[in-house]
């Protein structure tokens, strides 16, 4: 016997040998108008079979060789109601446990965060590649524009892919004339952000050319070195 002690299968009602496939689903919704919806169906060899209407109280078959079924099934009135409040009362309320339970995960928005970096080619080719990690939930979208416009087919790469802290992140890239580069920037829109995340290319500043005394003592260093090593020989 399956729930509500109904037989969860046709128990001799289907004539028949070999093997057979005998299929059950259930379940229930609630509606934004907070009613509620509910159904029991079952399946036969991979074919809907027969189905219970909560509201007439009654089996539909689906097959002329469900009515076996249906009459045998109906020969059980308390089912019924059984399986009326079990679609009415006892399910929904279960929705709402599990939906309760799972309202942190399903819920939770984490906004990208993101930066562009710049891939020299030649003198006339730049590949420019715009990443954006850490967001949550999974869908984003991120596109390259070149001053108004969207760089649909220009784009290289656009890939989601997930991090190990159940975030994910995203890359794009584009190839372009390096004197354009200031018409290119990265468009990111997320559930997570209050407003679009404008994202371009910015020069970073060479630590090396900070610290001058640095690298003449290291030049210096290094011609010393080079200067004992001659003498040496």
């Amino acid at each position: 016997h399956g729930p509500l002690g109904r037989p969860a299968h046709p128990s001799g009602a289907l004539d028949g040998d070999g093997l057979h496939t005998w299929q059950a689903i259930l379940g229930c919704e609630l509606k934004e108008d907070r009613s509620k919806g509910g159904y029991f169906h079952y399946g036969y060899d991979g074919m809907d079979f027969i189905s219970f209407d909560k509201e007439t109280f009654r089996w539909v078959a689906a097959q002329p060789q469900a009515q076996k079924v249906k009459e045998k099934w109906e020969d059980h009135p308390g089912w019924f109601q059984e399986n009326k409040h079990f679609l009415e009362e006892t399910c929904p309320v279960l929705l709402k446990r599990y939906l309760s339970f799972g309202k942190e995960a399903l819920q939770r928005t984490e906004p990208p965060v993101g930066k562009v970096n710049s891939t020299v080619v030649d003198d006339s080719l730049e590949v420019l590649t715009c990443q954006a990690f850490g967001f949550y939930p999974k869908e984003i979208q991120a596109t390259w524009m070149r001053d108004k416009e969207v760089c649909e087919y220009e784009t290289l790469h656009r890939n989601v892919a997930p991090n190990s802290d159940g975030t994910y992140y995203v890359q794009l890239s584009i190839e372009i004339d390096p004197n354009e580069k200031d018409h290119y920037w990265c468009h990111v829109m997320h559930d997570g952000l209050q407003e679009p995340l404008v994202l371009a290319w910015k020069e970073e500043p060479d630590e090396k050319l900070q610290h001058p005394g640095i690298i003449n003592t290291f030049l210096m260093n290094h011609k010393i070195q080079h200067l004992v090593i001659v003498i040496g020989h």
